[in-house]
């Protein structure tokens, strides 16, 4: 299977990584190597994931509090976004209204 990350969920990462760099030096590498693995699990695992809205999978990080949103069709994983759970749930709704919006008007 193949996987795609999106633009915006690289983003989320970069802001993982700079919050977690910011509390102790070395965390940050830490939070993207382990994201990145929870990525690249879903190659074997894709689909296996609840729905969390009508179009979305969503994988829960195993380390970090994250949430990994993504599509599958066919051979293709898309990654769409890689957001912290500990957020407004409305938040995290309005997020991938946008990304939904987004994926689908292009």
């Amino acid at each position: 299977m193949r996987i795609r990350i999106f633009d915006n969920a690289k983003l989320d990462l970069a802001d993982g990584y700079s919050f977690y760099e910011h509390q102790e030096s070395g965390v940050g590498q830490y939070f993207l190597d382990s994201l990145y693995s929870d990525i690249d699990s879903l190659a074997l695992y894709a689909g296996v994931h609840s729905k969390k809205s009508e179009c979305f999978y969503w994988a829960l990080s195993k380390r970090f509090p994250y949430a990994i949103y993504y599509t599958l069709a066919d051979d293709l994983v898309s990654v769409h976004a890689v957001l912290d759970c500990r957020q407004d749930p409305e938040r995290i709704e309005e997020r991938l209204i946008q990304e939904r919006t987004r994926r689908w008007s292009q």
